[in-house]
């Protein structure tokens, strides 16, 4: 008698794929459900306890967003003001490691904060200053000069304060008031004057023949700029103290001040003691791109390799170019801009 064995069921492929394609159809449904469900936001939401209408929290974060128009003008110029000497931090800890540098190297350096009156000067050399080691820095501002030091040799007075090793000394105005600010009102005689400009140049290179990193700003500001400034300082309880009797009569003798200034580019930019012009009616700009000419001065191993260390060239503008536009206006215009 033969056994038959019994075979195993096989399924059926169709009726796998059918199985499969419910499966899927199934699957798109609950997908396309869930799309087509429109999703809001709640109404409120719980915050400390307490109901917070969402409506009002999202127009609240747009007007932030949008740079808080709320804020009063008192508010805005200070937060302003705030970002501003944020963004000069990164410069002036370069400052301090240039500082250190000159220090471990025993180098001297002079700056010197030239310019017209409310030109930005003094606030520049406050921002430069501001985080320095003040054993290691001098800001010098000469007074009018005593009876005793007008019979002295006229530099006699600049050299006592000329730094030693490792000191960097910042001179707000220098020995070149004789060459602008004294023959514009009279403070020095035409020989006088005349016995300056032959001597300047020798005594700068000899400075920097002897190791002394001397660098020269020049602050410049437009004729309007600087009367907007006069008038905040008449009226700002302040600022009334740096309104002085020549700063009144700074803008009448506008021409003649950029007169001295032509003369003083002309006869004392050299290529050893070269002169660098800030334009400053943007002071913020001009803070930052005097650091940076100040830095670049000196061969120092940086901190912060990805803060931009090269001048803008619409600020910073060298002596001799300075000198070939008031040619250019002299020519075109028939005297100078400014």
């Amino acid at each position: 008698m033969v056994v038959k064995k019994k075979l195993p069921l096989i399924k059926s492929t169709t009726t796998s794929a059918a199985k499969v394609a419910k499966e899927l159809e199934a699957k798109e449904k609950i997908t396309t459900a869930k799309k087509s469900k429109k999703i809001t936001n709640p109404k409120s939401i719980i915050f400390n306890k307490k109901p917070v209408v969402l409506k009002n929290l999202l127009k609240k974060y747009s007007k932030l967003k949008n740079g808080a128009p709320s804020l009063n003008k008192f508010q805005k110029k200070a937060m302003r003001r705030y970002h501003r000497e944020e963004a000069l931090k990164p410069y002036q800890a370069e400052l301090i490691r240039m500082q250190k540098c000159l220090e471990n190297n025993n180098r001297r350096m002079i700056i010197l904060f030239e310019g017209r009156d409310a030109a930005g000067k003094g606030g520049t050399i406050r921002r430069v200053s501001r985080y320095m080691n003040e054993k290691h820095y001098r800001v010098v501002a000469m007074a009018k000069p005593t009876e005793y030091e007008t019979t002295q040799w006229f530099f006699q007075k600049y050299i006592a304060q000329f730094p030693r090793g490792g000191e960097v000394v910042l001179f707000d105005r220098s020995w070149y008031n004789r060459a602008v600010v004294e023959p514009v009102f009279g403070f020095c005689t035409p020989e006088e004057y005349k016995n300056f400009m032959r001597g300047v140049v020798g005594l700068e290179k000899d400075l920097v023949r002897q190791g002394t990193i001397l660098v020269k700003l020049y602050f410049s500001v437009t004729k309007e700029e600087q009367a907007r400034r006069f008038n905040r300082r008449k009226t700002d309880p302040l600022r009334q103290w740096k309104l002085s009797e020549i700063d009144v009569q700074a803008q009448d003798r506008w021409d003649d001040f950029t007169n001295q200034k032509y003369e003083m580019l002309k006869k004392t930019h050299t290529n050893t003691a070269p002169w660098t012009i800030i334009r400053s009616n943007n002071k913020h700009e001009a803070r930052v791109n005097a650091m940076k000419v100040i830095l670049n001065a000196v061969a120092y191993d940086r901190g912060n390799n990805d803060l931009d260390f090269v001048p803008d060239p619409k600020v910073v503008i060298s002596g001799s170019r300075e000198k070939e536009i008031m040619d250019a206006q002299r020519i075109k215009l028939g005297s100078f801009v400014g």
